[in-house]
């Protein structure tokens, strides 16, 4: 009876999704501000998984753009600018909350949440009629792609040092030949055809020096 009850909720797309706030607003010169937070609330019977989509992802970091919330409980969605420029001004982005199921892939809802960066809280322009402000917004997002934050959204982490691969193997093979009796020696086991001339062994040895300039210097 109860899965009865729940099944006209759970079609694709038509759940309701609860978002606080609707709006974040990014200021330029006050720091705290570049740090917003979003909570997404789940009052359902049933967990909920959720994904974090954004149209500008290269101006955000979003902390754990995908997870679940258990049911009749939150979770808070932080949030950060990391492009502020004045070339951004003003300029309306979108993020897209998307929520299912967690025994399910399909989204059975959506939320989405404008975000603006203004100049300073002291210099706010005036107010346009909210008729003519959804328009506009809906006009700009009339063609908007949204993309998975996990893309695009991560914070920077430098890149672990040491050598390649390749470079480790072509400096093993350096040195096998280094090793390799020169050509014209007699008193050897190793068969003829692997005995290398003087310049080969010349090459081995600048090419191994410069691999091991790389791998000091990474």
């Amino acid at each position: 009876m109860q899965q009865q009850h729940r099944q006209p909720e759970l079609v694709e797309g038509n759940l309701p999704v609860f978002v606080f706030p609707t709006e974040l607003i990014f200021y330029a010169d006050e720091q705290m501000s570049h740090k917003q937070v979003l909570t997404l609330y789940n009052p359902y019977e049933f967990a909920l998984k959720f994904k974090v989509l954004c149209t500008a992802p290269n101006k955000y970091t979003v902390v754990d753009s995908t997870g679940a919330v258990k049911p009749q409980c939150c979770v808070d969605i932080v949030i950060r600018h990391r492009d502020v420029r004045a070339c951004h001004y003003g300029v309306y982005d979108k993020f897209r909350l998307q929520v299912s199921e967690q025994s399910q892939r399909k989204a059975l809802g959506r939320k989405e949440v404008t975000a603006t960066l203004r100049p300073s809280a002291s210099q706010e322009p005036p107010s346009p009629r909210p008729q003519d402000e959804e328009r506009r917004i809906k006009e700009q997002f009339a063609e908007s792609e949204f993309f998975e934050q996990t893309a695009f959204q991560t914070e920077s982490r430098p890149v672990a040092g040491g050598p390649s691969l390749l470079t480790v193997l072509l400096g093993l093979v350096c040195m096998a030949a280094l090793m390799l009796p020169t050509l014209g020696e007699q008193e050897s086991t190793v068969p003829v055809y692997l005995h290398l001339s003087v310049n080969k062994k010349l090459v081995a040895a600048y090419v191994l020096g410069l691999l091991t300039m790389v791998i000091l210097r990474t």
